[in-house]
């Protein structure tokens, strides 16, 4: 995501910038974000995926964007980083420790971050989406399993499993037709995994078509890959999706979108159907001065929190 920070800020040294003028009636609707809190310390650097724990009390799973290890950290809504009290006991030697050591999250054995995109849970099992595809040329994305893990008392862990995943409607690597096949956005709901693409503009890293499309794992092979399942698609969301959640009660989608227009899609589910897109009733919250947002949600059924690569914590109560 670093390359796309770059060039949003070189959008705004050019013509280029136009693009992104909204009317100010629209932007008098607009929610006017402010952080809550920043994510301080130090690893932290790009926080890519975002996932509320299940079993431990007001804690948050996040992780950053590519290139970093494999690894995980435990966050409260405040900012601060769970880190196990036994950490700064590591050296037993007689030297006096001149200062604490820093905590580097944890690590996770048997997985490596190509391009983690986002983190979702269901239960007491950890999902982690190895999904980014900026180009849409790679063949090994992947989603790492895993149990989780005490965070106060765990600074190593390890999958349960990799699952190879690929789109059906893919058909080249780059596809020499439709940027359709990167992805930022994951959720799991009632034991399935879902995912919503992120698209360009063929040939274009940098250019936005704000269309998503929802695909469902429905295998989970660890020995060959899984074929994912097309459910429904959107033609216009706005902006790029990068993030996705659904509600503890599991009625309602948010989706949240970057530039050029920054937003949160909620998309209630229609009876007996995943077509969240095109059958269930939907509504967008947009907002401004959130920055690179990449990660969402739900605290509970009527609460969402956002984060954004510059460590910076929003709240929205989705009722206003």
């Amino acid at each position: 995501m670093r390359a796309i920070v770059l060039w949003m800020m070189g959008l705004f040294a050019g013509a280029v910038v136009l693009a992104f003028w909204v009317p100010p009636s629209v932007r008098s609707n607009e929610i006017e974000l402010k952080p809550s809190a920043i994510v301080s310390h130090p690893p932290i650097d790009e926080m890519s995926g975002i996932a509320r724990s299940r079993t431990y009390p007001d804690t948050y799973w996040v992780h950053n964007d590519s290139g970093d290890r494999a690894r995980i950290f435990a966050i409260r809504l405040d900012g601060s980083v769970i880190v196990p009290p036994f950490v700064s006991r590591r050296d037993s030697s007689d030297r006096p420790e001149q200062a604490p050591p820093v905590f580097e999250g944890i690590q996770i054995e048997g997985a490596s971050n190509i391009d983690w995109e986002d983190i979702t849970i269901d239960r007491d099992t950890l999902y982690i989406a190895d999904v980014g595809n900026n180009a849409n040329a790679r063949r090994d994305l992947a989603v790492y399993v895993l149990k989780e893990p005490n965070p106060e008392q765990t600074v190593q862990t390890h999958i349960l499993q990799r699952i190879p995943i690929a789109y059906p409607d893919q058909n080249g690597f780059p596809p020499s037709d439709r940027w359709h096949f990167d992805c930022e956005a994951v959720f799991a709901l009632e034991g399935k995994l879902y995912f919503l693409t992120k698209h360009r503009k063929q040939g274009s890293l940098n250019t936005p078509e704000n269309g998503t499309n929802l695909y469902r794992l429905d295998t989970t092979h660890t020995d060959k890959v899984n074929t994912l399942t097309k459910v429904d698609s959107h033609s216009d969301l706005g902006g790029w999706v990068t993030a996705a959640a659904i509600s503890p009660d599991g009625r309602t989608l948010a989706v949240l979108c970057q530039a050029p227009q920054q937003s949160v899609w909620l998309f209630e589910r229609p009876s007996g159907s995943d077509k969240f897109l095109s059958q269930g009733k939907a509504r967008q919250i947009r907002f401004q001065n959130g920055k690179q947002c990449e990660a969402v949600e739900w605290i509970d059924n009527q609460r969402l929190v956002i984060t954004n690569e510059q460590r910076e914590i929003f709240v929205i109560d989705t009722r206003k």
